[in-house]
């Protein structure tokens, strides 16, 4: 009887001891998760915000595109160098006086202008730009727009001391370098609103191609844009001239002028020079 207490004691200690073991482990794991979870909803490690980008508002962007406007481009004609590398001096002199801006021909731009005969001695016009010219001191830029269904043009002198600021309202670019057949196209191709906002665009890309083709009026034309000599690729033409037409006007074409050596002008090494040395004295 003795030896089967003893044993029993000995089968509840175990159980006993078993269970003690049971309630520990149950204890270690409650409290090892209870410190993941702590550690989970620990704040993260402060870090310092960094440094405020203060950006000037008066100062225009500058584009990070290559370029170089196209009248710091000497002609190709008997001229003394020395005069247009005088005339750059000036043309930079005015550019750190007044900000003209990347443009091209379809651009549409705002230009400011004193007008001592205007109310507030100030005139500006909006309108799409239809053709740049000049060189040098001389050039210039036309701006067109319809007001009161009447077609209005200014031809601005780029380095004018009367221009007071050019902004560009919408930065683009058209198939052809020269827009001067929109006189003859429909008004509505010619119509900016003079309230427009300007529109953002790339600094690094480069410029959109505007691929429109513009409906033309009936004819008569002030030009025969249909000749090979002009080159338009903005003119729907088979809206307004037949294919006999179109044939007919091919007999102006001049195709021996691809091979006139004499026309070739290369000017990439002068304008890599030209453009290091504006870039140099604008810095």
């Amino acid at each position: 009887m003795a030896s089967c207490t003893s044993t029993f004691d000995k089968c509840l200690l175990s159980l006993r001891f078993l269970r003690h073991l049971q309630l520990r482990n149950e204890r270690f794991l409650s409290t090892s998760v209870f410190r993941l979870a702590a550690d989970d909803n620990k704040p993260p490690k402060f870090t310092p915000p960094p440094k405020p980008v203060i950006k000037d508002k008066n100062q225009a962007d500058v584009s990070q595109r290559k370029f170089l406007s196209p009248e710091f481009i000497p002609p190709r004609q008997r001229t003394d160098p020395f005069k247009f590398a005088i005339e750059r001096k000036d043309m930079i002199r005015r550019r750190k006086v007044l900000n003209i801006p990347e443009f091209y021909t379809g651009s549409i731009l705002a230009v400011t202008m004193a007008d001592p005969n205007a109310s507030g001695k100030s005139n500006r016009f909006v309108g799409i730009c239809i053709q740049r010219g000049g060189k040098g001191l001389g050039a210039t830029f036309v701006l067109r727009n319809i007001i009161d269904n009447q077609g209005v043009e200014i031809c601005y002198e780029l380095y004018s001391p009367r221009i007071q600021s050019i902004e560009v309202l919408k930065l683009e670019k058209r198939l052809d370098d020269n827009l001067m057949y929109l006189r003859d196209a429909l008004p509505e191709y010619s119509t900016v609103d003079p309230n427009m906002k300007p529109m953002p665009f790339p600094l690094a890309e480069e410029v959109p191609v505007n691929q429109m083709k513009v409906k033309m009026r009936p004819k008569p034309w002030s030009k025969r844009w249909e000749r090979p000599k002009y080159n338009v690729k903005g003119i729907r033409f088979d809206l307004h001239l037949t294919p006999e037409e179109m044939e007919h006007a091919q007999k102006w074409a001049q195709p021996w002028l691809e091979y006139d050596m004499l026309k070739e002008y290369d000017t990439s090494e002068l304008e890599e020079q030209i453009f290091k040395e504006v870039q140099a004295e604008m810095k």
